[in-house]
């Protein structure tokens, strides 16, 4: 605190002194016009003590951010020579923005990233890769202010020798052009006399010099990768997609419809998991334990009714679904489309090329979409026990008496209550402090409360340690706070995560970066450490949705198609998703857990659907929507609904953050009575309650009462 305060006293006391004591009508163009001869004769007779009084003073302007640095340096072109001149502008310059840079780094950076560091995170990593070819592109086109850009960088993590050199470089053309100017003084009119819009123009195109620079060495460096590995010389297909799950099946159909040759490989079923084992099933499975639910609990609704469950008849409905729904992603309709669909295990033997069923097919370039499976740590027992996981509890026909789920996710809060709404005596552990950590504590209580009414038994701050079977019974072993337990059951399922599905495929080989996490690394546009390997949907991660790995397909199948003319960053910036439990769990953008671990600035505003008409008609009281936005605000940061059809609901909030919309634009927009929308429409009603104009309304009752008199 006492350097900063320091450096605030310095800065202004400088600052003062330059306008107290006129200094800056020093540094115009008529004065040095006028003064130039007397100038020139003293730098003659005392050269060195002239520049050096010259670099201080430059230095100085500069790193106070003052005005008349393009003065100076057409005074050093007048005075000095062309070279010299070039030699004390470019250090001076460069000494001057190392110390505005440095200014600002200490004074603002920390307060500026810790309160705007959420919004800032893209540009701290874009500045931490490749923040050099930024500045350098800055500096190179004098039309971006020299002072604002040492502030503005002195914010981010570029390291200052770096921000030197390439300030240094940046500069240089421009420093050249001053100079040479000043050395020309007495053929000058103006300062505008510099800035012709040739002279312009010719910024503008040394500032994208950098851009053509970064395609350059993109180049360079994609042949450093690539040149150790034979090219073929023509290829069989323009993309090999490997992988028909939900990334791959769109992959190929984007890449056909824009004519492209595709060959799709999967070495299992079309459709992938979504189709197979996850979405789909799940899905079907969640719908016949709420009919499940209603009929045992008809009473609420006057009807007097039970229903036995028929688990063999649920699962044979799921699989009906299955195959419904099938012929979407089936072979057949993929090859009427213009995809060429093989079955068979691919291998990934070249940058070019794939092996799969004994031949090799080569393409410019290949997308790996190959998904993920449940995740199965090698628990001490396991094997002694009967399991399942989300991949293989659909084979199931006769519903287990005592099902333990293990994990706390989405997943196994799902199965979880579809299992125990089905007739099954359910233990959910978890080693979690919580079920649902993602969300608020208030919904992991909310849902905690939920599965415990309905007879689920919710074990959290559990570490699961060991299987083992005893006599025919299957127990695990886990630790809570230092104790052991015991959990019996007959089937255990287990649901604690996902894991991408990267062995067996050549990945190794070809050296493919990959997260700690265990997903491929892709970059913005969804290329990975091969320039030529794309890789969308479970296998890259960072969202393990099916409606990501579609949206994250696209912008690998047109960046890999033509990427040559023009990439397309791929765009997380508004992310939903659902948990399809009773009540469902959607959200999209912050929650206030988020907003508090990353020092963000919030409003909360919320409606209970205990309120809303449709919600009380329904039996569907349990549940709210709860909206963040900016302090003071409509802009919506971030949105939870927890209720009846969530899922659905919350896409009125994806859209509107998509598209800048605020809390007002809903508000102000007409919803069906009586839907479940409506309760969007009431929590924008509350945010705008919650700051009427108290002021005004009291003139306004007043004009009222003047009325009535």
């Amino acid at each position: 605190m006492n350097r900063k305060l320091g450096i605030i006293i310095l800065f202004s006391a400088a600052v003062a002194a330059f306008f107290i004591f006129d200094l800056h009508t020093l540094l115009n163009f008529e004065t040095l016009k006028s003064q130039n001869e007397a100038l020139k004769a003293t730098v003659e007779a005392q050269f060195l003590v002239s520049a050096l009084v010259f670099f201080v003073g430059y230095v100085l302007v500069t790193g106070m951010s003052l005005p008349g640095a393009a003065i100076m340096s057409l005074a050093a072109g007048a005075l000095f020579g062309l070279w010299p001149a070039v030699v004390l502008v470019s250090f001076g310059s460069t000494f001057g923005a190392t110390i505005a840079f440095l200014m600002s780094r200490t004074l603002l950076r920390d307060w500026v990233q810790t309160k705007f560091g959420n919004q800032l995170a893209p540009m701290n990593a874009g500045i931490e890769k490749e923040g050099g070819f930024y500045l350098f592109g800055l500096r190179l086109v004098p039309l971006f202010p020299f002072f604002v850009i040492n502030l503005l960088m002195g914010l981010t993590p570029i390291k200052t020798l770096r921000f030197m050199w390439v300030s240094q470089l940046g500069m240089l053309p421009a420093t050249i052009v001053f100079v040479n100017a000043g050395t020309q003084l007495g053929q000058l009119e103006s300062v505008s006399g510099l800035l012709s819009p040739a002279l312009i123009m010719s910024f503008v195109a040394l500032g994208v010099f950098p851009l053509i620079a970064k395609k350059i060495l993109n180049g360079i460096k994609a042949n450093a990768v690539l040149r150790k590995y034979k090219k073929p010389k023509n290829f069989d297909t323009n993309l090999i997609v490997i992988g028909a799950g939900s990334a791959g099946l769109v992959s190929s159909l984007i890449a056909a419809t824009v004519k492209a040759k595709v060959t799709l490989i999967e070495k299992h079923q079309m459709g992938g998991d979504c189709l197979n084992t996850g979405c789909v099933p799940s899905k079907a499975l969640i719908r016949s334990a709420k009919a499940s639910y209603t009929i045992n609990n008809s009473q609420d609704y006057g009807i007097k009714a039970s229903g036995e469950v028929d688990f063999a008849a649920v699962m044979s409905r799921v699989h009906n679904i299955i195959k419904t729904i099938e012929p979407h992603d089936s072979v057949e309709r993929y090859t009427s489309l213009g995809v060429d669909c093989e079955q068979g295990e691919a291998r990934i033997i070249s940058p070019w090329e794939v092996e799969v069923n004994g031949q090799t097919i080569s393409a410019p370039n290949i997308i790996l979409a190959s998904g993920a499976r449940p995740l199965v740590p090698p628990f001490p027992g396991l094997d002694q026990v009967a399991y399942a996981t989300s991949d293989n509890v659909w084979e199931l026909t006769e519903l287990p008496k005592r099902l333990l789920v293990l994990g706390g996710g989405p997943i196994g809060c799902e199965l979880a209550q579809s299992f125990s709404r089905l007739g099954a005596e359910v233990t959910q552990l978890d080693m979690a402090p919580r079920i649902l950590p993602r969300e608020d504590k208030e919904i992991s209580t909310l849902m905690t409360e939920r599965f415990e009414a309905e007879g689920i038994n919710v074990l959290t701050n559990h570490k699961t340690t060991a299987f083992e079977n005893v006599d025919g019974e299957n127990w695990c072993l886990a630790e809570s706070d230092g104790d052991d337990v015991r959990v019996p059951f007959d089937l255990v399922l287990i649901a604690i995560g996902r894991k991408a599905n990267v062995t067996n495929m050549g990945l190794e080989a070809l050296n493919i970066e990959l997260n700690p996490q265990g997903t491929v690394a892709v970059n913005e546009y969804g290329c990975t450490s091969i320039p030529t390997i794309y890789a969308c949907g479970d296998v890259a991660g960072p969202y393990q949705f099916t409606h990501m790995a579609s949206h994250q397909a696209w912008f690998a199948t047109v960046n890999s198609l033509f990427g040559k003319f023009k990439k397309f960053k791929i765009d997380y910036s508004v992310v939903p998703w659902a948990t399809f439990t009773d009540p469902e769990v959607a959200r999209v953008g912050l929650n206030e857990t988020d907003a508090k671990e990353q020092g963000i600035a919030v409003e909360v505003t919320r409606y209970d659907l205990a309120e809303h008409d449709r919600a009380i008609a329904d039996g569907e009281t349990i549940g709210f929507v709860k909206v963040l936005t900016s302090p003071g605000k409509d802009k919506i940061l971030g949105a939870t609904i927890v209720g009846a059809h969530g899922g659905e609901l919350i896409g009125e909030f994806v859209l509107a953050m998509k598209h800048g919309l605020g809390l007002g634009k809903i508000m102000g927009t007409i919803h069906i009575y009586p839907t479940m929308l409506e309760a969007n429409k009431f929590a924008a009603a509350n945010w705008r309650k919650a700051r009427k104009p108290e002021g005004l309304l009291n003139w306004v009752q007043k004009y009222h009462n003047w009325r009535r008199s």
